[in-house]
């Protein structure tokens, strides 16, 4: 065929043209959809649709496919294909079921989400709740599959018929009642697409402030840990509260840095997702109210792309009490963001933002993405979605990344 020819068009049926839906049930073994269409090939059928499902060892086997016409040069029929399904899926102890109908499937509605939903357990009362919030919606529940059974239960809903936006905001709502967390996101391929993402440091990449570990050397942990908390709770303008803090830490020798370097612990998952993230060829960035004295060393550690923090001065081998440079604060670090944005070559909307306190929020709302982790109140409100479990790691289930794709990238890579 020349390069000018046009090949041929698959034959697909119209809404007029005879079609079978042949349902499979029972328990899984080995060879049970090549059985079936070794068994509907007899009849020279086209297969129009298939869908399959294993949990816990029993299958559910769906075929579409053409109806026999009898004008096959065997004279096959209808009936003749009902009986031999049903006298094959006997002999393996399986139920059959046959539906006639005509044409494809009803074409999916305008408006295709994801709805992840993270559970700590995930109860019946809440998936009824999140089914019916979608109907609400007028949105249509295509498929329902699961991501991940631990550290949490996440499964991701397949969603058509409303926008984005509708289902977001209703499932906020339900989320807030339930106590789940749950995120949608717009369906198409910017979801497979490469992507930044860019996470705070302190109660969200590692477990702590690392400003009250090196208060806690200078012996001004609690009047620190005050002004922390305000400030994360948008009571305090950050700069003036950083100042405020750092001057408390004036004399303190800078061996105390190599100290608070090893006192520092990772949120769990965090190993995780950027090991994982990078394996996927994301890139990965981590912006910080806190230091660079802290923030360089887990980058050159977890191997991150980027890296922005205030740094502490230094002068005669001890803490001045002063900052240096450009101060990382709530604007800073939006703007930091579309910087590494820009530097990746990723557009802004194919970033994932995460944080916990009010001097994120900026970040959050300027991402394509923003994940409210373990947030304070006014963090999670405002944010795009929220993880409320202490694993980072769950944040690989929000971008439809399964745990056991995780696994097997980590067996692969050992």
């Amino acid at each position: 065929m020349s390069a000018s020819q046009t090949p041929p068009a698959t034959a697909v049926p119209g809404d007029d043209v005879p079609t079978l839906l042949v349902k499979i049930f029972g328990k899984d073994r080995p060879g049970i959809t090549a059985g079936l269409f070794d068994t509907l090939a007899a009849y020279s059928v086209d297969v129009v649709d298939i869908e399959q499902v294993v949990t816990r060892g029993r299958i559910v086997l769906c075929a579409l496919v053409t109806t026999p016409t009898g004008s096959a040069s065997n004279g096959a029929t209808e009936g003749d294909l009902r009986a031999t399904v049903h006298s094959w899926a006997d002999s393996l102890h399986l139920q059959a079921e046959i539906i006639s109908g005509t044409g494809d499937n009803r074409p999916r509605g305008i408006g295709r989400s994801h709805v992840t939903v993270l559970g700590h357990p995930l109860t019946a009362e809440s998936t009824s709740a999140i089914a019916a919030a979608i109907t609400a919606t007028g949105g249509n529940i295509d498929r329902i599959f699961r991501l991940a059974k631990y550290p949490v239960t996440a499964v991701e809903f397949a969603v058509s018929g409303t926008p984005t936006d509708t289902l977001r905001t209703a499932l906020a709502t339900e989320a807030a009642v339930l106590g789940v967390d749950i995120a949608v996101s717009a369906s198409g391929l910017q979801r497979r697409a490469q992507r930044l993402v860019v996470m705070d440091v302190d109660s969200t990449l590692i477990q702590d402030e690392v400003i009250e570990l090196f208060a806690a050397h200078a012996g001004c942990e609690q009047e620190v840990a005050e002004v922390t908390a305000r400030a994360m709770r948008g009571e305090l303008d950050f700069e003036q509260s950083l100042h405020a803090r750092v001057e408390l830490l004036a004399g303190l020798d800078a061996s105390v840095v190599e100290q608070v370097r090893k006192e520092v612990r990772l949120t769990p998952g965090a190993r995780t997702l950027v090991r994982t993230l990078k394996r996927l060829g994301y890139q990965v960035g981590v912006v910080s109210g806190g230091f660079t004295q802290v923030t360089d060393a887990l980058q050159d550690e977890l191997g991150l792309d980027f890296a922005s923090a205030n740094t502490l001065e230094i002068v005669d081998g001890k803490l001045t009490g002063k900052v240096t440079g450009d101060i990382v604060d709530r604007a800073g670090k939006a703007r930091l963001l579309r910087s590494f944005a820009q530097q990746a070559g990723v557009p802004l909307a194919q970033t994932v933002a995460i944080g916990d306190g009010a001097n994120d929020l900026d970040m959050l709302n300027t991402a394509g993405l923003g994940v409210a982790f373990n947030a304070k109140p006014v963090v999670r409100e405002a944010a795009h979605t929220a993880v409320n479990v202490p694993f980072l790691d769950t944040v690989l289930y929000l971008l439809g990344i399964t745990r056991e794709e995780v696994e097997a990238a980590d067996t692969m890579a050992d």
